[in-house]
């Protein structure tokens, strides 16, 4: 094999050993950052920031560009969540556990799949994409749940249900396997993650819907 492709070789192996040590440092962040988050810790926001900053040169590099920009999104929620959770709410204690009205939802639907068509259509027809009609659903909708956790908006862990179930193939097809495995575990942090704050919210004093 002439030197040069040994060369290529030698540099294209670093590569992919440095994206693995760097994914299995955002996936072991963004495990911790569930957990905690499970457990209304506004310690999750500090991993959430860590674990992001990482994606978003990931997904960059792997061609899923709406993922990658949904991380730098993640980043800045990630300051605004510790700021809700730790000084939020009518008292400045921080924000509690809270429900959307049925009619609510049905608008962050509706509004979700209408930005997914857009996206969608635009990335198909002027960038190299892959999946651009899913990355786009994922990507709006989990802009929207992110808001919803930060809030601490009880059916935000449902609409996670169905955002890291698309993810899976998505992150197996670009090559990122730690990170699809990432999105099976969360599936069952997810479930615990609604188990504990529904019986948080049953705990706390009788509110009305949350409006806005």
């Amino acid at each position: 094999m002439p030197l040069v492709s040994m060369s290529e070789l030698w540099l294209a192996l670093g590569a992919m050993a440095s994206q693995t040590y760097w994914e299995s440092a955002a996936v072991l962040l963004a495990i911790a950052y569930l957990l905690l988050a499970a457990r209304a810790s506004s310690l999750c926001w500090y991993c959430a920031l860590f674990s992001t900053a990482i994606y978003t040169v990931l997904l960059w590099h792997v061609s899923l560009p709406m993922e990658s920009a949904l991380n730098v999104y993640y980043m800045a929620m990630a300051v605004y969540g510790w700021y809700q959770w730790r000084h939020g709410g009518q008292q400045n204690t921080g924000v509690r556990i809270h429900t959307f009205t049925g009619r609510q939802h049905i608008s962050i639907v509706t509004g979700v799949l209408v930005l997914t068509v857009i996206s969608g259509y635009l990335l198909s027809q002027h960038t190299r994409a892959a999946w651009p009609y899913v990355d786009s659903f994922t990507t709006w909708a989990s802009v929207v749940t992110t808001v919803m956790v930060a809030r601490k908006i009880l059916e935000n862990w449902l609409y996670w249900l169905v955002i890291d179930s698309l993810s899976i193939p998505l992150y197996l097809e670009r090559g990122l396997y730690q990170t699809a495995l990432l999105f099976v575990i969360y599936l069952f942090i997810v479930a615990y993650g609604y188990a504990t704050w529904r019986r948080l919210y049953r705990q706390q004093p009788a509110l009305a819907p949350h409006a806005g």
